[in-house]
């Protein structure tokens, strides 16, 4: 039920599953295994899988850090754009992609749940996509000691909250992989 016309598909956007990303964060086993089922499962299906990957002073251009976690392998024929803000959407190819795919609705999975995920959720909805949140396919580093919750509380957090956004004209919820339906509306 996207607000953008003629734009009927769905994509995985994976954001960020860089390994200097998710090697420190909460369940990464579990987290990337789920994304890698995904992966698969939409390749199955002929969805377009969409990866985005993160640089900036921390998270260099090039170095082995900012790979993708090693557990997924991107074909070269699968969409990749390279960003240097939290939102996927600011500053980079991602709009253009997706109206090139005619996607109107998007399947995110990645790291992290309380930057670069929430970031792209939100931009992605406030563009007038349909955005569907894979609960157990994000995740995000201990930042306890700067005040927030523990990694666990924000992801919890984070689905919760988006399970209840709502829009004129666009859907936003969770889902679990198992229970991904790359053909359905949230």
């Amino acid at each position: 039920m996207t607000t953008l016309e003629g734009r009927p598909n769905t994509a995985l956007l994976v954001v960020d599953v860089q390994k200097g990303v998710v090697g420190e964060a909460h369940e990464p086993e579990t987290v990337v295994g789920n994304i890698a089922g995904l992966v698969g499962r939409a390749r199955r299906e002929r969805v377009p899988v969409v990866w985005v990957q993160h640089s900036d002073d921390e998270l260099v251009y090039g170095s082995d850090d900012w790979r993708i976690a090693p557990e997924l392998a991107p074909d070269d024929a699968e969409p990749h754009v390279e960003k240097r803000y939290g939102d996927s959407f600011e500053d980079t190819t991602l709009e253009s992609v997706l109206a090139d795919l005619a996607v109107g609705r998007l399947v995110v999975v990645g790291a992290e749940t309380d930057a670069c995920v929430r970031s792209t959720i939100h931009g992605a909805f406030t563009r007038g996509y349909d955005v569907t949140l894979v609960s157990d396919a994000h995740t995000a580093g201990d930042k306890s000691q700067w005040g927030a919750p523990p990694p666990d509380q924000v992801i919890a957090h984070t689905n919760l909250y988006w399970s209840f956004q709502t829009a004129p004209g666009r859907t936003a919820g969770t889902v679990v992989s198992k229970d991904v339906d790359f053909t359905a509306a949230p």
